[in-house]
């Protein structure tokens, strides 16, 4: 069984109320375990409100955990989260980073991990403990192994293996350029929550390897409309305009491309024969992505754990 090591969290930034990104560090002089992009470690923190599982007829639910004087209890909790940050970073700096978004349904029942790393703002506790162990197979070498071009769709926070993914290869073509295509499409609400935005954009601008990044907002401003190197519209949506399907029934904003991507130039990318979709975000997105894939005869991998 591996070892659970004490850590501290570090360079917490909020990218919005429910957004953030931080880094773990080890509390001692030991290293992380060698890990390859797309893959994931599990962290624990002692002090997070508690919930319990209720089934009431064919419905399960989580409620408060509460005490004898009605107060929510409070232990410890693990959660597993996608590395952000790339394998040659947690090697030379000996960090670990995470995009990470405040889980719950509602206020009175917020995600137990989440809630107590979004306390750190006004109570400072940057205690954690990690398991001295990544694993997952959500990567390159396993689910995109034979394949000419590589089509990564992230939602919310499911950027967080793509972006490990992305700055890997980047580092790995200063020596030899991977003979692979590569194109990123990450949507979130706002172009603050987008995160890790402006790095990308000067990755895909250094042009060590093929890679094309396509961001949107789901959420757009007029500022945002104003900007040439920004999408409209949810990924799911975006991926559809580009493949000349039909938009989701109900949905509001058009979708639209960022205006230096021609749309010519991404189909031409996209050759469903030779291309892989690697997918991870919201379930309901990654469904329809799914079916998109499948309709256009695209090999579909998606994040689970």
């Amino acid at each position: 069984m591996a070892e659970i090591r004490a850590g501290r969290i570090v360079g917490w930034r909020r990218l919005s109320k429910i957004l953030a990104i931080f880094r773990v560090v080890p509390e001692d002089d030991s290293q992380f375990p060698p890990f390859e992009a797309g893959q994931y470690i599990a962290l624990k923190r002692d002090n997070c409100l508690l919930t319990m599982r209720v089934k009431e007829g064919n419905e399960v639910r989580y409620v408060p955990d509460l005490d004898d004087q009605g107060v929510q209890k409070r232990g410890p909790v693990t959660h597993s989260y996608s590395i952000a940050s790339a394998p040659f970073e947690a090697e030379r700096d000996n960090h670990l980073e995470f995009y990470v978004v405040l889980e719950g349904k509602s206020e009175a029942l917020l995600g137990r991990f989440t809630e107590s790393l979004f306390r750190i703002d006004r109570e400072g506790d940057e205690r954690v403990a990690y398991v001295d162990r990544i694993v997952g197979d959500f990567t390159l070498a396993r689910r995109a192994a034979g394949f000419e071009h590589v089509l990564m769709v992230g939602t919310g926070t499911g950027l967080a293996p793509f972006v490990s993914m992305i700055k890997q290869l980047h580092d790995e073509a200063k020596r030899q350029p991977p003979g692979v295509r590569y194109t990123l499409l990450h949507t979130n609400r706002t172009l603050e929550e987008l995160a890790y935005h402006r790095e990308l954009l000067e990755i895909e601008a250094a042009q060590s390897f093929d890679f094309v990044y396509v961001p949107s907002v789901s959420r757009p401003t007029a500022r945002d409309r104003g900007d040439p190197q920004l999408g409209v519209g949810r990924a799911n949506n975006i991926l559809r305009y580009i493949l000349d399907l039909p938009a989701l029934e109900g949905q509001v904003i058009a979708p639209q491309l960022p205006r230096d991507r021609s749309l010519a130039m991404l189909r031409n990318r996209i050759v469903s024969s030779s291309t892989v979709v690697m997918a991870c975000g919201n379930p309901e997105g990654m469904a329809d992505i799914n079916w998109i894939a499948t309709q256009a005869g695209m090999r579909f991998e998606k994040e689970e754990w």
